[in-house]
């Protein structure tokens, strides 16, 4: 009942009241008590003197009374009878008394014998009598407001007597007085106590509603519901808390909803990655992975557990025994793939766990390769040629005597090497440039025709060298197509050129050409030696020959297949290796009639 704020107040209040009133009480009745022990004094000090009680006129006048040799005594009591009224003398609770200054013994008073002797022996009256004995007058009026009277002793001497006028006040009029002051403070506590529960009721209740809204709108936001912001009633503390209580849910609103929205696009990247990513616990269960690591790995890795996908490369101990941000690497191969492995711990405030990441390099390693063959090959290419340059150079040079027939067919043998060296150096630029999008296409509309026959025309004097027949069919009519016509004049000369070269003399030589739904086919067939099926695939490789020698004597670079295929694709196209009966080889080309950009205008 007390953990309530309600119950809180309530009781902070009733101790306030309590305490204060006890406080302000205990200060009233101990001042009261002081009052009347002052007053009691400063009635005792105006009848016996006020600055010297000992040395007081009428201090003078009993001692001149008590020297008397008889009736001293009751002399004495008239006059202390006389100051009455200014001693505030009364029957009930201040009386005087004359004691024998020596023996302290009763002689005269406002009461009897009897009631005197029950009276406490006061250090104010050992005081009196001890300063007789010791020849001076010294007065006991020292005051405590712990005791519960009030006394002062006075001794007076006069010839060979000594008496000690004791007033004694046993304080009934202060405690009737603090009675009654506490009867009082106590119904004024009642009093106050009721009102303050009343007080307090209402007080809380002004803070704790409030509180409680609070209270209730911060358990629907725990809960996830951020709706319905808590009305501010007041511009005082509770009012601010209020209002900065709902800045901070609408605030904290955003700022789900922007971590859910990266979560979902994390989610998303996590689910479509191309490296696979699995994460483990600390026994070794997988806790999430990514369908790009089942694919790599080529199972169904949920079912599996880490000793079982990665426990012979590294033990799940030695990954989470490394430091951040330390990990493992290494290496496997996985129904022909080439997979790289990255292992790094995952601290997860319990027993920890593992990270593994998956990296297909298969298709990089081959690029490797290939890029190996291809240094290679432009090496062996280019050698051949430097060799036997610099062989008939140092022969013309070290030579002395040679004929002016063989100096220029050495001569001529070196600039046929140069030219061929030059056509290599031209067709690596022209691919560089194709490979970095730095070769512009010149996009015009042009009859194919038309650049069908000048590559023919080109062509056909080298082909009836050699003996062949240039067939020519074409459909009617060809339409205009968009592309670079020198460009694509280059592909044609290409495969033309190439079908010539490879075609024992006397053969056929055909050049195909229609039209096929937006797109048009070329198609430039021969009777040659072929291409095996095996290399088919690889024949628009670079440096790739499938007759290396004869491609040599032939003058080729190995490199025009693959500049054409960067041309067509460049163009949107595609070239190909088409089926072909009997001996030889067809090649087929299909170029779009309009491009994308052109179309996209349209």
């Amino acid at each position: 009942m007390f953990r309530s704020l309600h119950m809180k107040l309530v009781m902070i209040l009733l101790l306030l009241i309590t305490s204060l009133m006890t406080i302000v009480g205990a200060f009233m009745m101990t001042n009261i008590t002081r009052f009347f022990i002052d007053e009691f004094y400063q009635q005792v000090e105006g009848v016996f003197g006020n600055s010297d009680p000992t040395n007081g006129a009428f201090v003078n006048s009993l001692r001149q009374e008590a020297g008397q040799e008889e009736g001293a005594v009751q002399t004495l009591q008239r006059m202390i009878e006389a100051q009455a009224g200014d001693l505030g003398l009364n029957s009930s609770t201040r009386n005087y008394y004359i004691l024998d200054g020596r023996t302290g013994a009763f002689l005269a008073g406002s009461e009897s014998q009897a009631a005197f002797e029950e009276l406490p022996v006061t250090a104010n009256l050992l005081t009196a009598r001890n300063s007789i004995a010791g020849g001076t007058s010294q007065v006991g009026d020292q005051s405590d407001i712990t005791a519960g009277y009030m006394d002062v002793a006075i001794p007076i001497t006069g010839g060979d007597n000594a008496f000690i006028i004791y007033i004694y006040d046993n304080r009934d009029t202060v405690s009737s007085l603090n009675s009654q002051l506490f009867l009082i403070i106590v119904q004024a506590l009642l009093v106050g106590l009721l009102i303050s529960v009343l007080l307090s009721f209402l007080l809380s209740k002004t803070m704790v509603i409030p509180i409680e809204r609070l209270t209730e709108r911060a358990e629907r936001v725990a809960a996830g519901d951020f709706g319905g912001a808590t009305a501010v009633g007041s511009t005082d503390e509770i009012g601010v808390l209020t209002t900065t209580f709902n800045d901070m849910a609408a605030v904290l609103q955003d700022t789900l909803a922007a971590v859910e929205n990266e979560r979902s696009k994390l989610d998303t990247l996590f689910l479509h990655m191309t490296d696979g990513v699995v994460s483990f616990a600390g026994d070794g269960s997988i806790l999430t992975s990514n369908p790009a690591a089942s694919r790599m790995l080529g199972r169904e890795i949920s079912f599996y557990d880490y000793d079982a996908l990665f426990g012979q490369q590294f033990p799940l101990r030695q990954v989470m025994g490394l430091q951040r941000p330390n990990f493992l690497s290494g290496e496997l191969s996985v129904r022909g793939r080439i997979l790289e492995l990255y292992l790094a711990p995952v601290p997860d405030g319990g027993s920890g766990g593992a990270m593994a990441v998956l990296h297909d390099v298969t298709a990089q390693r081959k690029n490797d390769d290939m890029r190996k063959e291809f240094v290679a090959n432009v090496s062996h290419e280019l050698r051949t040629p430097l060799t036997n340059v610099r062989g008939y150079a140092e022969t013309l040079r070290d030579s002395q005597d040679i004929p002016r027939e063989m100096e220029e067919s050495f001569l001529d043998i070196i600039i046929n090497e140069t030219d061929r060296m030059t056509h290599i150096v031209q067709d690596l630029l022209s691919l560089s440039r194709l490979d970095s999008g730095r070769a512009d296409l010149k996009m015009v509309r042009f009859s194919l025709l038309d650049a069908m026959e000048s590559v023919c025309r080109a062509v056909e004097l080298e082909a009836q060298r050699r003996g062949h027949t240039l067939e020519r069919r074409y459909a009617s009519p060809l339409p205009l197509i968009t592309g670079d016509r020198n460009r694509l004049e280059q592909v044609l000369m290409n495969v033309v050129g190439n079908a010539i070269k490879y075609t024992p003399d006397g053969g056929i030589i055909s050049v195909d050409a229609g039209v096929r739904g937006p797109n048009v086919w070329i198609e430039v067939s021969d009777n040659g030696i072929g291409i095996p099926s095996q290399d088919r695939e690889r024949i628009f490789d670079r440096f790739y020959r499938v007759d290396k020698a004869r491609s040599r004597e032939s003058g080729g670079t190995g490199l025009g297949l693959s500049i054409a295929r960067e041309i067509v694709e460049r163009h949107h196209g595609a070239i190909a290796i088409a089926d072909h009966d009997g001996p030889g080889t067809t090649v087929r080309i299909l170029l779009p009639i309009r491009q994308k950009q052109e179309a996209g205008n349209e």
